[in-house]
């Protein structure tokens, strides 16, 4: 199984606060790996720290080793191309205040291209991608706002694919949504992941038994165990897992 990313001994600092403490950890490549945990355990932080968000807080102060296919990703490297290679879908659905065509072929009109076959090709491919074309393209000019909130979602997954990434990082997708729409968006990042490198933060354990082929489980900003989704669940080695998967606490 190839490693997608690498990271050796990660500490963050908010200012004087610790709240990531000596991560270590090895994504792998075309998976599906959820992080859970408590609220405020560090799952999203660290999250952030794959492709470079928490740069944009002043306080922030990192240590440690991060590696996409084993290129140091904190140091001479282009944070724009990075999170190119590297896209993001939020918590809550957060698309442009435009049309959603304008909304997928945003990216790439950043990117230089400006030839309407190919952007009408890249809109397609990356709605088709999204699971959203059919019920898009009567209306690919009408603002993305009037989709509802689980169209909405799929609507930013789709313009993350439209940047071509080799990762998605999800931070809690489906968390807005309702469950048919959270049923669609997982049934979305099952058929994503032969393409694409999946790292999903959930609060839902039993999304991520459905989902993911990897689970991590943070703590208090630690990571206390990180292996197949399935021992995770049925036979976690720590008392720490084993009391967070039974609800004794969380």
């Amino acid at each position: 199984m190839e490693t997608k990313f690498s990271v050796k001994d990660l500490d963050l600092f908010y200012g004087a606060f610790q709240a990531l403490h000596h991560i270590n950890i090895e994504i792998p490549g075309k998976q599906v790996t959820a992080f859970i945990g408590p609220s405020g355990c560090g799952k999203s932080t660290f999250l952030r720290t794959l492709n470079r968000m928490n740069d944009l807080i002043d306080t922030v102060k990192i240590t440690g080793y991060v590696s996409l296919d084993g290129e140091d990703i904190y140091s001479g490297v282009d944070v724009m191309k990075l999170r190119t290679r590297v896209g993001m879908v939020f918590q809550k659905p957060n698309p442009f205040p435009m049309s959603i065509y304008d909304n997928v072929a945003y990216g790439p009109r950043c990117q230089g291209i400006k030839d309407k076959k190919s952007l009408d090709a890249i809109v397609e491919k990356s709605l088709r991608g999204a699971a959203l074309w059919d019920e898009a393209k009567d209306r690919l000019n009408k603002s993305a706002l009037g989709l509802s909130g689980g169209q909405q979602q799929r609507l930013c997954i789709a313009r993350a694919i439209a940047m071509e990434p080799e990762v998605i990082l999800m931070d809690e997708p489906t968390s807005a949504l309702d469950p048919i729409a959270t049923q669609k968006v997982e049934e979305l990042i099952e058929s994503l992941k032969k393409d694409y490198t999946i790292v999903i933060v959930t609060h839902s354990m039993q999304q991520a038994a459905r989902i993911s082929d990897k689970t991590a489980f943070f703590l208090m900003g630690e990571l206390i165990e990180f292996g197949d989704t399935n021992q995770i669940f049925t036979k976690p080695h720590d008392k720490r897992t084993e009391d967070y998967i039974t609800g004794r606490f969380g």
